[in-house]
């Protein structure tokens, strides 16, 4: 844990990472826990990229089928592919509706083991700043002394003249 405090460090990753990362090394649940939590988010990127992926597709191509009918300039057949694309477009919407709410469980499922891990993170490395706080006191006499030269120093340019 001690390397998880050397100067420099910090900006590597947050503290709380850091000494968490330390004490990962050191217990086997811990690891686990992690290696399990990285997991569940790895899969969960591969299904929504599967997902997301066909669901762009479609929502582009019913962008590309909007835009390109505005350069229809018959005006009935103009509507006719309007009203075709509406229609298709509603059916799809109908169509996944439950695809996406299930994506919206996942996101925020996601985003509570999200919350949860890092609130459990946070306990867990709380007994090791204390630790190194108590083993790391400030003490006020180097400020104290410091301040005392700074007077001296100030009121001795206050008496030049």
């Amino acid at each position: 844990i001690k390397n998880s405090f050397e100067s420099g460090s910090r900006y590597e990753r947050n503290m709380i990472d850091k000494i968490y990362s330390e004490l990962i090394k050191n217990d086997k649940e811990l690891s686990a826990l992690d290696d399990k939590i990285s997991k569940a988010h790895q899969k969960s990127r591969k299904v929504l990229e599967y997902y997301n992926d066909v669901l762009d597709k479609s929502d582009g191509y019913y962008q590309d089928a909007i835009h390109l009918t505005n350069t229809i300039n018959d005006s009935i057949l103009k509507h006719q592919i309007e009203n075709e694309v509406n229609v298709n477009s509603e059916k799809y919407n109908e169509k996944i509706s439950n695809i996406k709410n299930l994506i919206s469980k996942l996101n925020k499922n996601e985003q509570d083991i999200n919350s949860f891990y890092t609130a459990f993170k946070i306990r867990k490395t709380l007994p090791e700043i204390e630790k190194y706080q108590n083993a790391h006191p400030l003490k006020t006499d180097s400020l104290e002394n410091f301040i005392k030269k700074q007077n001296q120093l100030l009121n001795e340019l206050k008496n030049l003249k």
